[in-house]
Parts: structure tokens; sequence; C-alpha cells
């Protein structure tokens, strides 16, 4: 049988969103960019069977496009500037909100999958 993660008082969801450990909210959680370390660096918890799927991808995909085209939409129905303005005002707010939001949003749901699975080494 396998050890159970230890119980945390850290909020995970704050912890994620900081890009922190998930177990005691101070070390690092990703060692580059995306990656994530394999073991915090405050407390030695083991981080590396964290899941590391897609889904803060469609998350950002969701709401960046949300805003991104309400925003477009606003633009053009209130100002109706030439195509080229749109050409100039999205896509450095399509990559800058990208890559602001990726690295937060990874780090939420793999202090959420640390909070739900049942035991180390479990996916």
């Amino acid at each position: 049988m396998r050890e159970a993660p230890r119980p945390s008082s850290v909020s995970p969801a704050l912890a994620g969103l900081l890009c922190r450990c998930p177990a005691c909210g101070k070390g690092r959680l990703f060692k580059g960019f995306l990656s994530i370390a394999p073991r915090c660096d405050a407390c030695g918890e083991d981080l590396s069977t964290l899941e590391q799927g897609d889904g803060p991808a469609v998350f950002i995909i969701l709401i960046l496009g949300f805003i991104v085209t309400a925003g477009a939409l606003i633009v053009e129905v209130k100002l109706a500037p030439p195509f080229w303005v749109h050409a100039v005002i999205w896509p450095p707010i399509i990559l800058g909100g990208s890559l602001g939001m990726l690295r937060p949003l990874k780090g939420l749901m793999a202090a959420m999958h640390y909070r739900h699975r049942r035991g180390h080494g479990e996916g």
C-alpha cells in the first residue's frame, strides 16, 4: 500500500497560482518555465508524479478566447477601425495573455492534482 500525501494547511489554489510547492507553499514548483521540479527545494516533497497534461492550455484557450473575442467585437462596434488596427492590437494581447496565464494555471492544475490524488505515484 502506498503512503498518502501529507495533509497540508497550504491552500492549493494559492500555492498553485503563486507557482509554489503544494505541500509547503514555500519551495518553487517549477525548475524552468514550465517544467515541474522533481522535488521541492524547501520541504523535499516528491513533485515528479504531478500531472502534466494539457488542461491549462484548454483553460487559456477558453478564457482568453472569450476576452479577446469580446474585446475585438466591442472595438469593432464602437470604433470601427481599419483591419490593420485589429492586426496590431490583438496578437500581442493574445501572446502576452497566453504566456502570462500558462505558468500560474499549470501550477494550479498541479496543486489540485497533488491535493486530490489518492497516493504518491498515482495519476
